[in-house]
């Protein structure tokens, strides 16, 4: 039987504020962290950030990278590490290598540690569960061998983790759906991850940097640019201030923004749990 009273008071509240009341209710406060190989390589910095993420209050993701480790045991095998602008070249036996390393000896130690500190991880690959699948980076002018460039995460089945309270700790690999793994640049994962995330939560994705944000003069370490917005960035590059790797990292920003996220911040991994950094919003 239809009832009509609450067709009533539907018809008094405007269609738009069901839809802020839904996703409200929907979106609620995750935290993705993306740190580098070196901050997870070494004992001691690894263990304050594992402390500073098990500090960080509500639903989380972590994003790890490992290259270090994995150029170390590629030359232990005698197997040579090859680079092009910073990229590894991935041949077939250093892909055994990254998956290794990536997806067990980094992965399972950062598991570990943060089990230890009551956090209930779960270490990921993006073909574990077909998180993340992407496809061959196809050759032009490098081959890098198998790379992925990703083509889709499965936001669904991530978000079911996350709101069970298992924290997803993910490697810098993906695959191809055709039982073929690949190397994936880290901080892809880690935009890809928090832009499918966003479509269930109100993300902010953290980068963490060896600097403590965005520097206005690079020769101060002090002089952080608080916060950035797309108009400030057009300006800053035209000035000189931010040039070089910088702008690309910030170009992603934005697009990740533009993409639904709240909130992306340039920090020290060790200040993962402070409000300092280079804050990115519309």
């Amino acid at each position: 039987m239809k009832n009509f009273h609450a067709d009533k008071i539907a018809q008094q509240i405007p269609h738009s504020s069901f839809f802020i009341l839904n996703s409200n209710k929907m979106r609620e406060k995750l935290t993705v962290i993306k740190v580098g190989g070196k901050i997870v390589e070494e004992e001691a910095t690894l263990y304050k950030l594992l402390d500073d993420f098990a500090a960080i209050d509500g639903y989380k993701v972590l994003v790890h990278g490992g290259g270090r480790s994995a150029t170390k045991l590629a030359a232990q095998l005698g197997i040579e590490s090859k680079m092009v602008n910073g990229r590894r070249i991935t041949d077939a036996e250093t892909l055994k290598v990254v998956t290794m390393v990536y997806g067990g000896l980094v992965n399972k130690n950062i598991v570990a540690g943060l089990q230890a500190r009551d956090v209930n991880a779960l270490g990921l690959t993006g073909a574990d569960m077909d998180v993340i699948r992407s496809v061959k980076r196809p050759v032009k002018e490098v081959d890098y061998g198998f790379v992925g460039d990703v083509k889709q995460v499965n936001e669904t089945f991530l978000a079911d983790l996350i709101h069970k309270g298992v924290v997803p700790v993910m490697a810098p690999l993906t695959h191809d759906g055709n039982g073929h793994m690949l190397n994936t640049n880290a901080d892809t994962i880690a935009g890809e991850t928090a832009k499918a995330l966003a479509k269930e939560f109100d993300v902010t994705l953290v980068f963490c940097f060896e600097k403590k944000g965005v520097l206005r003069d690079e020769n101060d370490d002090d002089s952080v640019i608080q916060q950035i917005t797309p108009d400030e960035f057009k300006q800053y590059v035209a000035e000189g201030v931010i040039q070089g790797g910088m702008i690309p990292k910030l170009e992603n920003s934005f697009e990740a923004i533009n993409a639904g996220i709240s909130e992306v911040v340039i920090t020290l991994a060790s200040a993962i749990n402070g409000d300092g950094g280079t804050h990115i919003k519309k």
